[in-house]
């Protein structure tokens, strides 16, 4: 193999994010340097978050670029090391991006242990996994008897949130934008409620479905839907800020919902903002966790799984449209 084959960022979308933004190029394959290991991806992660760093609202991510490998984290084998800790063969998750191959360094990976999938890397028990765990778990903060409402509750986080509230006792109402997820919630996952937020009677089945209020909110849209959770909220309810995946594919954003500071005042809400990189000391012991549950059954991963490197463009443009089911995930070949 003498050639990488990569997607590139070939404009800064205008609007929603189209297929025409990116482009396919084929580049000389990376040399390896002293302390650099040569890594062939084997599936990257399709997340929403990403198209913040397009937007430039998205302060981690700096400022958005072309002619760039399109970022994401990925999984890949180590297929050259100058590098003695990671040897050739070792499974490891890192920031591979868009491509075939990667060049990485020990302190970018985290190396995957022997007999674990590595595409659970990309969801349970990756970025998606830990943001779920510690955005419900230490910011929302449920008790057992409390009512959790999640929105975007059939996506990569949302699915993984609503089943550990469940673990630890809640009820738990997720709202997501079809029927048939709605359907997945409840049947497969186990969530006693699921509302469409589409659904012209959106409000009212809210309500319906949250007869005692809400208790923690996790919010990974913001818009509409964190406006309509504001006013179910409890006296002393918590509100974990995860994204907004609802102003991230526009260039006219929604504004703030109606009612803050007021409702937040009234009721003593608490909300905090966060991301999963606040906790990294804490990986390792949250990882532990979330496999016992996997093996256990108590909590399912569902993954959305595309193929081939060409198909990723259209994957984000539909994963933003809502096409997802759980983790979007691209396997190259």
């Amino acid at each position: 193999m003498t050639e990488n084959q990569q997607v590139l960022i070939d404009s800064i979308p205008q609007g929603k994010l189209a297929e025409s933004n990116y482009r396919l190029a084929s580049v000389a394959m990376p040399e390896v340097a002293e302390g650099e290991v040569l890594v062939k991806t084997i599936a990257f992660a399709i997340t929403a978050g990403t198209r913040a760093g397009l937007q430039g609202s998205a302060s981690y991510a700096g400022a958005p670029q072309t002619g760039v490998v399109m970022n994401a984290t990925g999984v890949g084998e180590v297929v050259e090391s100058k590098d003695p800790e990671l040897p050739v063969g070792a499974k490891v998750m890192g920031p591979t991006g868009w491509q075939n191959y990667s060049l990485q360094k020990r302190k970018q990976v985290s190396v995957i242990p022997d007999g674990q999938d590595p595409v659970h890397y990309l969801g349970p028990l990756g970025v998606n996994g830990l943001t779920a765990y510690f955005g419900l778990l230490q910011v929302g903060q449920p008790q057992a008897g409390e009512t959790v409402m999640v929105s975007a509750a059939a996506g990569s986080v949302g699915h993984l949130v609503g089943q550990i509230a469940k673990i630890r006792q809640c009820r738990v109402v997720g709202v997501c934008g079809s029927d048939s997820k709605g359907a997945v919630l409840t049947q497969r996952l186990g969530l006693d409620a699921a509302v469409n937020y589409r659904d012209g009677n959106y409000r009212q089945s809210l309500k319906e479905a949250t007869p005692d209020g809400v208790d923690v909110y996790f919010d990974n849209t913001g818009g509409t839907i964190l406006g309509s959770a504001l006013f179910r909220m409890n006296v002393g309810g918590r509100i974990a800020c995860c994204g907004v995946v609802s102003q991230y594919d526009t260039d006219s954003p929604e504004p703030g919902p109606k009612g803050v500071p007021g409702l937040l005042i009234n009721k003593r809400l608490t909300m905090r903002g966060f991301l999963v990189f606040d906790f990294a000391d804490q990986y390792d012991s949250a990882r532990k966790e979330i496999a016992g549950w996997l093996a256990s059954g108590e909590l399912v991963s569902l993954t959305d799984e595309v193929r081939g490197l060409k198909q990723a463009p259209e994957a984000f443009v539909d994963l933003l449209a809502g096409g997802n089911l759980g983790t979007r995930v691209v396997r190259l070949d």
